[in-house]
């Protein structure tokens, strides 16, 4: 059963160590910035299609990069000490909330840099912003549970590219195609059930998450 105190303390904790270590969370936001820059310097302000592809392969890798972390500051003693204090539940759900606030925060950043560098040709920038948000907590979902069995491998960066690539391809074409939407001067029918497919695969990924986190909790 999770409780509310235990994800708020830990979630509290994640918060003050990602304030301390800033220079984690700068080299994220330069690794986002110098990215786009470099799609910029390469192709301008491409046409809607390719500025749509482009930013969801940027959201892809910047959201890999910022994961991979998520896991590799927990040493063996620490999270025996986070289990004598809390549940599975408490610590999976704290952390799942964490990366997605983190990969919001730098969906954001990307969707400011993508306009100011390639251009808006955005027609309806509100559902944008909502499939952007809906699209980097889908991808920090799966990416944060990915690193929570890579981290037990010791080899977290390598694992996480290597189960998560076949497992987000799915969502990445739901993303791509829902947001291509956005870019006609007339959204066409069933855009809202691809909404709704998009936050019904989020839930069931914290459903997963919850069921299945426990098993690596107690080896």
């Amino acid at each position: 059963m999770a409780s509310y105190k235990h994800i708020q303390t830990l979630l509290k904790k994640d918060l003050l160590l990602e304030l301390r270590q800033q220079y984690t969370l700068y080299g994220i936001v330069l690794y986002v910035a110098s990215t786009i820059f470099i799609v910029y310097l390469s192709m301008g302000q491409p046409e809607s299609a390719v500025w749509n592809g482009l930013f969801w392969v940027v959201q892809l890798f910047v959201c890999v990069n910022a994961m991979a972390k998520s896991f590799l500051q927990e040493s063996r003693g620490r999270m025996l000490y986070y289990y004598t204090i809390s549940g599975a539940t408490d610590y999976i759900l704290s952390k799942l909330l964490f990366n997605a606030i983190l990969m919001m925060v730098m969906t954001l950043i990307s969707i400011l840099l993508f306009l100011l560098l390639l251009g808006n040709p955005v027609y309806y920038f509100g559902q944008f912003i909502m499939i952007s948000l809906l699209g980097g907590l889908g991808l920090s979902l799966v990416f944060t549970f990915l690193a929570a069995i890579a981290a037990k491998a010791q080899q977290q960066a390598a694992l996480m590219a290597i189960m998560g690539f076949p497992l987000i391809i799915p969502q990445l074409l739901l993303l791509g195609k829902a947001a291509r939407q956005v870019f006609e001067p007339v959204v066409q029918a069933g855009f809202s059930q691809m909404i709704l497919l998009l936050i019904c695969l989020d839930a069931l990924i914290i459903i997963l998450s919850i069921i299945l986190f426990p098993f690596l909790w107690r080896d």
